[in-house]
């Protein structure tokens, strides 16, 4: 896939245009159509990428590899945005299907975070491609064949990930959840050393008479 996306530059330039192309698992992005043979002026790997969806713009998704780079973005249109999702996320979840780490994100409330994000996006990709099969296999007058094959194993790479991204959200949280007791139980022991031990003074029962 390819065509403008608005790319984020900074407060002086603010919002530019850039022509974006994804293709072999890999985002690269030109200053202009025109200028793709005259090499490319940044390029991220989708299977690194975190992508997240703004709730408020409907054009709006930012793309970053944690710790490296961000890419903040705009598309034309909320329904150009969601082809640029549907094809991210068919590429993130062809490329990562089966080749996941076994260790899930070190836990933190921004990793659990990121996955909740990651799960709406394939939930969203779901949707998507069971649209697209339902309209290849209604097709007049015969059901495109390609398109059901395409679509069908497209579908399938996008719900292992949907599922493997849903036991990472959940590894997670109860990752979260034995740090916040481990923490309650910490500060609930330092509160019981910090309070001083005040000697309880005990009276004879008999005391000798004057």
């Amino acid at each position: 896939m390819e065509g403008v996306l608005l790319k984020w530059t900074n407060y002086w330039n603010g919002w530019q245009t850039r022509w974006f192309v994804l293709q072999d698992g890999i985002l690269s992005y030109y200053r202009s159509a025109e200028e793709v043979n005259q090499g490319c002026k940044g390029s991220m790997k989708v299977s690194a990428l975190e992508i997240t969806v703004s709730n408020v713009d409907s054009t709006r998704m930012d793309l970053s590899i944690p710790g490296e780079k961000n890419l903040y973005l705009r598309a034309p249109s909320s329904q150009e945005r969601q082809l640029w999702l549907v094809a991210l996320g068919s590429s993130k979840a062809c490329l990562t299907n089966g080749k996941r780490k076994e260790s899930v994100t070190e836990a933190s409330p921004e990793a659990l975070k990121s996955k909740k994000n990651e799960l709406r996006l394939y939930c969203d990709l779901l949707m998507q491609q069971v649209h697209v099969i339902k309209t290849a296999a209604t097709q007049e007058p015969t059901p495109d064949v390609e398109k059901l094959t395409d679509g069908s194993n497209l579908l399938s790479a996008t719900c292992d990930t949907f599922i493997k991204t849903l036991e990472d959200c959940m590894k997670l949280s109860i990752s979260t959840i034995s740090l916040h007791e481990k923490a309650h139980m910490n500060d609930k022991e330092l509160n019981n050393i910090s309070k001083p031990t005040i000697p309880v003074m005990r009276s004879n029962s008999t005391e000798k008479k004057a």
